[in-house]
């Protein structure tokens, strides 16, 4: 693919490169702060699924350097430029460049005792005040590395928690999609899964968590399923995020773990609890009747509890919310580019991209699956 297609992209991939981002997706990250203040009081963060790494980039401007960005940054344009019409503060000329880029740095707020790890399957290149953690978040053995990556100093081998509990956990992970939506649907359900189960051994009580979902039928039932675990949960789509993907980000906020819930990725949320079949709180009427039908297909029946009264939806829908105001680029439409526009190359290529065997494979070919190779070897010859 060369340069001249990837300029058609939306606005969003070259404003991405324009500003230093890894991929477009740092946007999205910056447009769910805005709306929900996800960096408030936050010093200690968890990016799972985090390659190529724009989110862990989102986070070290944010809160290793302290840079500003979105409506926080345009209210502080606003503010220079009211105080320099005021008169309030001299303007500078060009010599004094110097003295502007070091008011620049005095007006960062960095934040103390900054944790960010970065976890993720494939390699990553690295950050500054990033750890790097390559490993599986779907595998119980990650929890260990990953509480030695918070606490390298009082990491303990037989702990299953966090000695100090995190204040964020978020996700840009995604399966690779086949475009069978029912598919991906519940292979994404499953990574979610895992990034929530591996969230609740190190999220402190009141902490906060964000992750990518595929928006289609039953969803409900995910979003019910967070709600027991956090106070608050929002289904939310930022404006960078394409209208046409079925992609929207969860956002999680208040953790409330159970009483005497003790984390553990063997047994996550007590999946797969027997049903309390011969309890002595249940009487004759809560004893559910079970039907072998000819399908080899056990069902169970516990009855009707609701005689007379109107039934309930046991079912409960998140509420849904639009990120980004309408200032910022819609990325399902398109601008002209300007006439002195260049073609910029990547902030970081990929370092170990899927397809990296398969170019191998047609350079050993030749290029262009052998069809070059005749040429080459007259070249040379």
């Amino acid at each position: 693919m060369g340069k001249s297609s990837k300029d058609k992209r939306d606005a969003y991939y070259r404003l991405a490169k324009e500003q230093g981002w890894r991929a477009r997706s740092a946007f999205k990250l910056l447009q769910l702060d805005e709306e929900f203040n996800l960096f408030e009081n936050v010093t200690r963060v968890v990016d799972l699924c985090a390659a190529p790494g724009s989110w862990s980039q989102v986070l070290s401007r944010v809160l290793i350097k302290g840079e500003r960005f979105g409506r926080a940054a345009w209210v502080d344009q606003q503010a220079k430029d009211r105080m320099k019409i005021l008169g309030l503060k001299p303007e500078l000329d060009e010599k004094s460049g110097a003295e502007e880029n070091a008011n620049m740095q005095e007006q960062r707020n960095p934040r103390e005792n900054v944790k960010i790890v970065a976890v993720d399957l494939q390699p990553m290149s690295p950050l500054e005040g990033i750890t790097m953690l390559q490993a599986d978040i779907t595998h119980p053995s990650t929890v260990p590395l990953l509480l030695k990556a918070l606490d390298p100093e009082t990491f303990d081998p037989s702990a299953t928690i966090a000695s100090h509990p995190i204040d964020l956990i978020i996700s840009d992970g995604a399966p690779d999609v086949t475009g069978l939506h029912d598919l991906d649907i519940y292979v994404q359900s499953q990574l979610l899964w895992a990034a929530l189960n591996l969230a609740l051994c190190v999220l402190k009580p009141g902490g906060k968590f964000v992750a990518k979902i595929f928006r289609g039928r039953d969803v409900d039932l995910l979003y019910a399923q967070f709600g027991t675990v956090f106070e608050k949960v929002t289904i939310a789509k930022p404006r960078s995020s394409r209208a046409s993907s079925i992609e929207a980000f969860i956002v999680c906020q208040g953790f409330k773990p159970p009483k005497d819930f003790h984390a553990s990725l063997d047994n996550a949320l007590g999946a797969g609890a027997k049903l309390p079949m011969d309890s002595p709180h249940m009487g004759e009427k809560d004893q559910p009747s079970m039907t072998v039908r000819a399908d080899g297909i056990t069902e169970l029946d516990f009855g009707d509890d609701s005689e007379g009264e109107e039934d309930v939806d046991p079912r409960w829908i998140a509420p849904f919310l639009a990120c980004g105001d309408l200032s910022s680029y819609d990325s399902d439409a398109t601008y002209h580019l300007p006439k002195d526009y260049k073609s910029l190359d990547p902030v970081q290529p990929p370092t170990a991209p899927p397809y990296k065997r398969a170019l191998e494979m047609r350079k050993l070919a030749g290029g262009a699956y052998g069809k070059t190779k005749g040429q080459n070897e007259k070249r040379s010859g």
